[in-house]
């Protein structure tokens, strides 16, 4: 029989797949092969065709969140188009999650080193993830301002164009160090010493979940993931009618992000993380009036979120 694959932003020696290793043990996955992607669209996207069958990829790694440069568009922007709408009201799981569901998220603290195989004095390039070289910023201002700063489509991408060339270095984790044989020129070189990156862990939401009722949750310590299009985006005080929803059931709201719909100028959508299950009563009663003032709800899920301790790096 075909071991499924888990997929992640490769290749080897990416902090994703550390964070793929972590989440697949929480969250008993021991028996699936990481297997890296080119990007995270590509990584997504092999998950919506695949549907999770055997020897197919069944779950997904993706960074959605930084604490330096906030949220990962690709990520956000790949969910929005690859889920569909929650299921309406009269459903028996009422306005559950369709298409892609997320099941755990990992924060993982974040500690860049500058690789290379030349000199750090010689270095006239770095090259690295556009988020990877926003972190370390002013580090490189500081100790590399003439060098020329280049993105890749992952940091331990990046460590690999770096192997062997005399003027080139690479933003990357230990690693990928190690994965390359290259030197550890500096580190650890980020610029803020509390850096972190959330990952999710994402699933085919299973075709039997909005074909039975629902379970009673417990909701502590959990956080479901919303987005939405509102139906009347240009009347004042909308946004503030979608966000009321929960303060009226004493939800609290973490975070809330927009992004462009890509449909037409000026209309957005929201993401938003608001703690605890979206099964308990008073996060349906939520959905309840949050449902008929949006042109598209979509629910990613309700999960817990695990912390990995800076020393166990």
């Amino acid at each position: 029989m075909s071991v499924p694959f888990i997929a992640f932003l490769g290749p080897s020696g990416t902090y994703a797949e550390t964070a793929c290793r972590q989440l697949a043990q929480a969250q008993g996955l021991q028996d699936h092969t990481p297997r890296s992607g080119l990007s995270i669209q590509h990584v997504l996207h092999q998950l919506r065709a695949d549907h999770g069958g055997d020897g197919t990829v069944a779950a997904a790694v993706v960074p959605v969140e930084n604490s330096v440069q906030g949220g990962v568009t690709a990520t956000l922007d790949t969910l929005w188009s690859l889920s569909a709408p929650c299921c309406p009201p009269d459903s028996p799981n009422p306005y559950g999650p369709q298409g892609l569901e997320i099941v755990r998220g990992l924060v993982l603290p974040i500690r860049h080193a500058l690789l290379g195989s030349a000199r750090m004095e010689d270095i006239s390039e770095v090259i690295s993830h556009p988020q990877a070289l926003g972190q370390c910023s002013t580090w490189l201002n500081k100790y590399l301002a003439q060098a020329l700063q280049l993105p890749t489509t992952s940091t331990a991408e990046a460590a690999r164009m770096a192997k062997g060339s005399r003027f080139r270095g690479a933003i990357a984790s230990l690693d990928a160090a190690k994965e390359q044989d290259l030197n550890v020129l500096a580190y650890p070189i980020n610029d803020e010493p509390n850096n972190c990156t959330r990952f999710l862990l994402v699933r085919p939401v299973a075709a039997m979940l909005c074909s039975s009722a629902p379970s009673a949750p417990s909701d502590h310590g959990v956080i479901t993931s919303l987005c939405f299009a509102l139906r009347q985006r240009d009347r004042p005080g909308a946004l503030v009618e979608a966000l009321q929803v929960f303060h009226g059931q004493s939800l609290n709201m973490s975070r809330i992000e927009s992004r462009p719909a890509k449909t037409d100028l000026g209309k957005y959508v929201f993401f938003i993380d608001v703690e605890g299950h979206y099964q308990t009563e008073a996060f349906q009663r939520a959905l309840q009036n949050l449902y008929p003032i949006c042109e598209q709800l979509l629910n990613f899920g309700s999960y817990p979120v695990m912390t990995v301790p800076p020393e166990k790096i």
